[in-house]
Formats: C-alpha cells, sequence, structure tokens
C-alpha cells in the first residue's frame, strides 16, 4: 500500500484536532481523560449516572407492569 503525500499521518490529525471544553468544568479536555480534563471530573460525572441524576424523560410505569406480586410491591414501600 503505497503513502499518499497528501494525506497526514492519522496519529498527526489525531493532535491537530482541538479537544473540545470538558463537560464538567469547561478546562480545556484532556486526551487521556476524553470528554473530561481530569479523573476527577470523570467521576464526578460516573457518580450522576450512578445516583440517577441523569433521566431521560418517559411515560411513568405501573406498578402492575413490574412483574412483583402485590404483597412485594407492598413491602418495598
Amino acid at each position: 500500500m503505497a503513502d499518499n503525500e497528501n494525506t497526514p499521518p492519522a496519529a498527526d490529525a489525531l493532535q491537530a484536532k482541538p479537544l473540545k471544553p470538558c463537560v464538567q468544568c469547561g478546562k480545556p479536555a484532556v486526551a487521556r481523560y476524553k470528554p473530561f480534563c481530569s479523573a476527577r471530573c470523570a467521576d464526578i460525572d460516573l457518580g450522576r449516572w450512578l445516583k440517577g441524576s441523569y433521566v431521560i424523560p418517559g411515560e411513568p410505569v405501573d406498578e402492575a407492569e413490574t412483574g412483583l406480586p402485590p404483597s412485594e410491591r407492598d413491602e418495598d414501600r
């Protein structure tokens, strides 16, 4: 496969492309933690996902559709 003089190597293309700001704090993103600037911002985002802070709106789920018998549903409350 012949190299074309007009196309840069893939590594150079990645380095030349500027990274967007960190989605948590707005500082410049770092390639290692992309799209974040640090492990701290990545952990903050993960914590928000795990706590359920990010929710996709949808129709409410009817309790009858959960598949649990009524006695077990009442114990959860």
